[in-house]
């Protein structure tokens, strides 16, 4: 839902909740057709639950605990980031709590081939805007993005738990692009390389990497998954 700020003085938004229902409603009014994708629960690793989540998956988002853990494997991973590769849009966050809707903004920008955004929306805008854009610059025009504020305030208070900016968990996204699984977090360097991967095995190659994350903080409970699938025609 949320993130710890990068400075004291960064802007804040209410945390998105962990809820496809929201996000659903999210992505549809900023211009992905809701005929285009959906967003689903992902209830555990096993097989067969795997196979319940609709296909194909385009993107898997990942919801977990922010730890002395995490933040030391956070800048450790630093050194190793190489540049993105060239296909693969990534921003920074600079808005605390709002890597819900990076994740978001990652995943769709990594799936324009396979899903077709409604001419003109907020969506369609604004990746059209920032896609010349350095990771960095990309954060700052979503900072001072007005509309995307006001819409992602509204998503944020349409969840079932009381919204509070007082969260310690983070979103991020996984896709696959040029057949390499990417993790995507905004408050990363940079796009981090998880190897070969393909549209038919995203969800379970990123189920491999999320259990070895949710391995290194087994005394957490905070954790959740969702996919964000094609609607079938």
């Amino acid at each position: 839902m949320a993130t710890l700020d990068e400075t004291p003085a960064a802007k804040r938004w209410l945390p998105l909740e962990a809820n496809p229902d929201v996000m659903n409603q999210f992505l549809w009014g900023l211009g992905v057709p809701d005929t285009e994708a959906e967003c689903y629960d992902v209830y555990g690793f096993d097989q067969e639950l795997l196979e319940m989540v609709p296909k194909p998956v385009l993107a898997v988002l990942f919801l977990y605990p922010i730890t002395s853990q995490s933040e030391e494997e956070r800048m450790l991973q630093a050194n190793e980031i190489k540049e993105p590769h060239g296909k693969v849009y990534f921003m920074k966050q600079t808005v605390g709590n709002a890597c819900g809707t990076i994740g978001l903004l990652h995943a769709v920008a990594n799936i324009t081939s396979e899903i077709k955004l409604n001419d003109g929306s907020f969506l369609d805008k604004f990746y059209k805007s920032t896609a010349s854009m350095d990771p960095l610059e990309r954060a700052r025009y979503l900072e001072n993005d007005r509309e995307m504020e006001v819409a992602h305030s509204i998503a944020a208070t349409a969840g079932e738990t009381e919204a509070s900016d007082n969260v310690n968990t983070h979103f991020i996204c996984f896709t696959c692009v040029d057949g390499v699984l990417y993790e995507l977090d905004g408050r990363k360097t940079g796009p981090i390389s998880h190897g070969a991967s393909s549209p038919s095995t995203l969800l379970q190659d990123a189920a491999k990497v999320i259990q070895g994350m949710i391995q290194k903080n087994p005394d957490s409970l905070d954790f959740n998954v969702i996919a964000l699938s094609k609607k079938s025609c």
